[in-house]
């Protein structure tokens, strides 16, 4: 079902599981990119580095047919979508060449997705959310029949441009939008699976999305905000329970569009301090200058908290916070 695969974003998650389709037998990989890693991905092709079972890296190398021009890759059957929020309405501006009637468009992002309430969300389903997609223009340019939600669950890095480095996690959640179990869902899970990622077919997907943004949207702008890794953030008490706080709106918010959440914010800390002291993925844009996505993590909280009649007192605090700081570093758009 599956053998022409574009990646739009060939990044650290969109080159990772690039990486992992093209070692399959008549997959032929293809990847929208630009400037230097356009190149890189002409001239050397797509690179993964991991280590094996004995520690030791391990460097594999594929063939990726790569273009700025969408029109020069074609219609693809399965078009994998892993950007940050802020690039993608440029993204759904350009995207209709590799778009056929049957082509899969899998989104592989964080936060809460343009077709998050379609078909789901109890009194608020079909609500256009604003926040993450203003003028529709995402939605249009990415019908829904299109889609099929990801949830992925990995960490990896881009070394350089084209070269891609994973550093821990396997997991990729799937599934549709209304929850069905298709045959494109279950064909994708056996694809990805066949490619060596721990895949699993979900009959909620909103679900997944919104427990993990139950962490990311607190761990990630304030580690943005503050220059701090994870770590010293769960260590410190007051911020602590600044986060917890932020968390609980979140639950209740998720309980009343029919995805409630059974944890504490005090389990979920718990679990995210298991994976050390790193650097969420928005500190890492603070870092290297990227436009910031808090939208999609945290303004999408609080306008379904509008939507369901939920106070977020704290949720607009770091908000407020976080996007100040980022419009002073030219990250987030005034």
């Amino acid at each position: 079902m599956f053998q022409k695969i574009g990646i739009y974003g060939a990044g650290a998650i969109g080159g990772w599981i690039g990486a992992h389709l093209a070692t399959q037998p008549n997959v032929r990989l293809s990847a929208v990119a630009r400037g230097a890693t356009l190149q890189a991905l002409q001239t050397q092709g797509l690179r993964l580095r991991s280590k094996g079972l004995e520690g030791a890296e391990h460097e594999s190398v594929h063939a990726v047919r790569a273009s700025d021009d969408p029109a020069q890759i074609g219609p693809q059957d399965l078009v994998i979508v892993a950007v940050k929020g802020p690039a993608l309405a440029s993204v759904a501006a350009q995207i209709a060449p590799l778009l056929a009637p049957h082509t899969v468009v899998l989104t592989a992002m964080n936060g809460v997705p343009w077709w998050f309430l379609q078909g789901f969300g109890g009194a608020v389903a079909g609500k256009q959310l604003a926040s993450v997609d203003a003028d529709g223009v995402i939605a249009r340019g990415i019908a829904l029949p299109h889609v099929v939600g990801c949830v992925v669950h990995a960490s990896c890095a881009v070394d350089a441009p084209g070269v891609v480095r994973h550093r821990f996690g396997n997991e990729l959640i799937i599934g549709e939008p209304s929850g069905a179990e298709s045959d494109r869902a279950k064909a994708l899970v056996a694809l990805l699976r066949a490619a060596g990622l721990q895949a699993r077919l979900t009959p909620q997907i909103q679900k997944e999305i919104w427990y993990k943004l139950w962490g990311n949207m607190t761990m990630n702008p304030i580690c943005a905000l503050t220059g701090s890794s994870a770590g010293p953030v769960l260590a410190d008490p007051l911020v602590r329970d600044f986060m917890s706080r932020v968390m609980l709106e979140a639950r209740e918010i998720g309980g009343r569009i029919g995805i409630p959440i059974t944890d504490s914010p005090e389990d979920r800390h718990q679990v995210t301090a298991k994976l050390g002291d790193f650097s969420p993925s928005m500190l890492q844009d603070v870092r290297a200058g990227r436009a910031l996505e808090l939208d999609a993590l945290v303004s999408s909280v609080r306008e379904l908290g509008q939507l369901t009649g939920v106070a977020t007192p704290f949720t607009d605090a770091l908000l407020g916070l976080a996007r100040l700081h980022a419009r002073q570093l030219g990250l987030y758009p005034k």
